[in-house]
């Protein structure tokens, strides 16, 4: 399940960012190594994890930082 759960998200990934961000190596691995240890911890539905690995995802690109993207909490 892990292998199909790492797809899903980097072809999501992929098409969220319109062709442009690529997933490098490195991002797989540490996604790999993400979804390895929720399914440890007893996460195990698919759509979930996908979710979950999206987010990782936007955060390790930097898109989820607010204030890159123009919230000043005003």
């Amino acid at each position: 399940m892990q292998d199909d759960v790492i797809k899903r998200v980097v072809t999501t990934y992929h098409r969220m960012s319109m062709g442009t961000a690529a997933v490098t190596d490195y991002a797989r691995d540490r996604l790999t190594t993400y979804v390895r240890m929720l399914l440890d911890g007893g996460q195990n539905d698919p759509d979930r994890l996908t979710v979950l690995g999206l987010a990782y995802l936007k955060e390790l690109d930097g898109s989820n930082d607010p204030v890159r993207n123009g919230y000043t909490g005003m």
